[in-house]
């Protein structure tokens, strides 16, 4: 059995604030938003979408963590906040594996290393989401 290495930005216990863009860019989405978008896109992966940290208190935010550099490539609908080193100095809370991390928490488990969310997928997934019944104008159907 061969034990799962977890990257080097998870901490050991607790949970650490870690700067985006570094060891991974992040794409926050609000609320039952964010769990929709993880829903669909933990279906389109079989279950394993990659490294999503979920915050359980305010907002209800989800953060999908991408490689670094990825979430400047697309354009992201509205209602979805990018965090990478082309914006300014932004830090994304990372909990560890296991143990007390409130308010955050690993949703399909902590990374390994080199693990992360689809981009492009991601981006499918949100477009499809939050864009549903806007019409090139930007307003609604």
């Amino acid at each position: 059995m061969t034990q799962k290495l977890t990257p080097n930005w998870v901490p050991q216990s607790g949970l650490q604030l870690r700067l985006a863009g570094v060891h991974f860019d992040a794409i926050r989405v609000g609320g039952i938003r964010g769990e929709a978008a993880l829903h669909h896109l933990s279906t389109l992966t079989d279950g394993h979408p990659g490294p999503v940290v979920r915050e359980v208190n305010g907002n209800r935010w989800t953060y999908f963590l991408l490689a670094p550099g990825e979430s400047t490539e697309h354009d992201w609908p509205p209602g979805v906040r990018r965090f990478s080193r082309s914006t300014r100095d932004e830090y994304i809370g990372v909990p560890a594996p296991e143990g007390n991390t409130y308010p955050l928490s690993w949703r399909c488990g902590a990374p390994e290393v080199g693990e992360f969310v689809d981009s492009e997928l991601l981006h499918g997934v949100l477009m499809a989401q939050l864009t549903e019944g806007v019409d090139d104008e930007g307003g609604h159907q």
